[in-house]
């Protein structure tokens, strides 16, 4: 495949991942330009590389990172900004660590070698990203998970990010009664529960009455990619790297936000 080719094929992922990291169109796309610009100059650069993609990603961010207010160490934020703004206003390189994870889908080796960090360091921005999101985005949490320390995982996870857990729910039965009286803001829930019961019953039955999205987080994957029926947005398999789960969490409420926020808007003109 030629160096064309390669760089082809992953242009519009690329250029979706600037847009999301600078929050402007026209500045996602500049860097873009200032990528291929510099790739044109040393054409080795993803040519001799065992992940063209990789090294696409790594050549952008040593320019993105080359700009001074793109490696300041504190968010700067204005309170009176709309939450999506605000969101776009994360600490710089934690918010390159959340979106090539939970956007791009990176596996943390992957983001890492193009952050030029170790995997520890990268697991560490991405939890630092989630806090940030979480101080705009922070919701109450049901848990639906049957296994004790896989749930107090998870009830530290969720807390470390900001948000509130307003239970753990250990069948079907405890889910539904937990969630219809709490209303949560986002659940996690393990597909098979302690009694037999289905953590994906359980949900279905909730989506009936209100909206909430939804994270499963199973070691059950392939119960869900089976094609023959509407599969879930946002699936983790067990055993789960916490920062994956920071980051997806993250990703979905402020997703959430985003799409809900218009139809307020129109609600209240």
């Amino acid at each position: 495949m030629s160096t064309a080719q390669a760089v082809t094929q992953h242009l519009p992922f690329l250029r979706r991942y600037a847009r999301a990291l600078t929050g402007s169109q026209q500045s996602g796309d500049a860097y873009v330009t200032a990528a291929l610009e510099a790739l044109v100059a040393q054409p080795a650069v993803v040519e001799q590389a065992s992940s063209p993609r990789v090294a696409l990603y790594r050549l952008f961010t040593k320019i993105w990172n080359s700009v001074d207010i793109n490696n300041r160490t504190e968010p700067v934020v204005d309170p009176k900004l709309p939450v999506e703004q605000r969101l776009g206003h994360i600490t710089p390189l934690p918010r390159q660590a959340f979106l090539l994870v939970a956007l791009e889908g990176f596996a943390e080796e992957d983001a890492a070698a193009i952050l030029d960090i170790d995997v520890r360091a990268l697991r560490g921005l991405v939890e630092q990203s989630g806090r940030e999101l979480a101080a705009e985005i922070a919701t109450d949490v049901l848990i639906i998970e049957d296994e004790t320390f896989i749930a107090m995982d998870l009830e530290g996870l969720v807390e470390n990010l900001g948000h509130r857990v307003l239970g753990v729910a250990r069948t079907h039965a405890a889910a539904v009664t937990l969630a219809k009286s709490k209303r949560p803001g986002l659940i996690l829930a393990d597909i098979q529960l302690a009694d037999g019961s289905s953590g994906l019953d359980a949900v279905n039955e909730l989506l009936k009455t209100f909206e909430v999205p939804v994270i499963f987080i199973t070691a059950y994957p392939e119960r869900f990619l089976t094609g023959e029926r509407p599969e879930p947005a946002f699936l983790i398999a067990k055993p789960f790297q916490p920062a994956t789960v920071s980051a997806v969490i993250s990703q979905v409420l402020f997703f959430e936000r985003k799409a809900h926020r218009p139809q307020q808007r129109r609600a209240t003109a």
